[in-house]
């Protein structure tokens, strides 16, 4: 399937750092910005989540909510948020 800038995305479920999420329905009437991370604890995606943070109140002036993709659980996340915070 591809998607572009601009198309809707499928509905799906989801289980987050923050909760479980309905994705249309935690998106509301806002845009998402979808970036994926290949692992925690690698210095680039460190780095990418923590400029991310950083950016929240931007995006939030603009109507966008960001989301990480990651191929590491939500469980072994909290650990990784603890590096992010003090990277």
């Amino acid at each position: 399937m591809t998607l572009l800038l601009g198309d809707v995305v499928p509905d799906f479920q989801a289980d987050t750092t923050t909760g479980p999420i309905s994705f249309h329905h935690w998106i509301g009437e806002d845009w998402a910005f979808f970036f994926s991370l290949p692992a925690d604890f690698t210095p680039v995606c460190t780095t990418e989540m923590g400029r991310t943070v950083q950016l929240a109140d931007e995006f939030a002036e603009r109507g966008v909510k960001p989301i990480g993709l990651s191929t590491d659980t939500v469980t072994e996340h909290p650990r990784w948020i603890e590096d992010v915070n003090d990277t």
